[in-house]
């Protein structure tokens, strides 16, 4: 993503002396990678004003006219604490969130029969728990455990459903053990589907050579398109290399993708 602002930056620099009929912004947001913080505020604050917009993800030069969500949720359970010798003198949390893995496991697989989307290499929302934390000894009753996962609904499944899906199946266990329930929802970023006769998408897909695709990451795009924009997704780069140690961009990827830009840039500012 880093890279797409300096390739920006270089596309613009030869139309410096040239007038824009329309208004050229390079637009960075905070916290993209989690909250989407900055994306939020932008859509609160009812700016910036404009028609057309392309995130510079990495999708290897692709447009990406549709891309999952991403929930991130953190389950606590809070039970009571005892000596092991005596079950009855705890409330053992473990138990219960044996429980709820048992929920999410059977939410897993209702995902994988009842929704399919045939864009997706993943063609069903996934549900990965990601890591569990709880006691501290094996002659200790678990008084506390704490478990994180995500979700990744597809186009046209609603965050807000989501939730209310997870509290009900989840927040009434606990009730045999004598233990409590709480659900932090952590990170919620809709999932994105280019608008119906999009002019960019079709602009992309003949400048590239390349169909419209679908990736499983979430980027500011339904925020945008809040906004009322005609978003895609298109950048330098492949997302298997995002988050790895020494990250690097292709150098056979720069060229390539400035000229793409300066098109667009001509073709809707000038």
């Amino acid at each position: 993503m880093k890279s797409f602002f300096a390739l920006a930056i270089e596309a613009v620099k030869p139309l410096l002396d040239k007038t824009p009929k329309q208004p050229l912004i390079i637009l960075a947001t905070a916290d993209e990678e989690s909250s989407m913080a900055g994306a939020k505020a932008l859509v609160e604050a009812g700016k910036p004003e404009a028609r057309y917009a392309l995130i510079g993800e990495p999708t290897g030069l692709k447009p990406i006219a549709t891309h999952k969500g991403i929930i991130v949720e953190k389950l606590v359970i809070q039970g009571k604490s005892g000596h092991s010798s005596n079950p009855a003198l705890g409330a053992n949390a473990l138990l219960t969130m044996h429980d709820a893995l048992g929920e999410l496991r059977t939410l897993q697989a209702e995902f994988r029969e009842r929704y399919h989307n045939p864009l997706f290499e993943v063609d069903y929302p996934t549900l990965n728990l990601g890591h569990i934390h709880g006691g501290d000894n094996p002659n200790r009753i678990c008084g506390h455990c704490e478990l994180g996962f995500e979700i990744r609904p597809l186009p046209g499944m609603n965050i807000e459903e989501l939730y209310q899906q997870l509290e009900q199946r989840l927040l009434a266990l606990g009730t045999e053990e004598g233990t409590e329930l709480s659900l932090e929802h952590l990170v919620g970023v809709p999932p994105f589907a280019c608008q119906e006769q999009s002019e960019l998408l079709r602009y992309c897909e003949q400048l590239t050579g390349h169909s419209a695709g679908a990736v499983a990451f979430a980027t500011e795009a339904p925020y945008l398109q809040q906004l009322g924009m005609d978003v895609l997704v298109m950048g330098p780069g492949d997302i298997d290399q995002a988050h790895q140690p020494n990250e690097y961009l292709a150098t056979g990827r720069i060229q390539p993708m400035t000229d793409y830009l300066s098109q667009l840039i001509n073709r809707y500012c000038f």
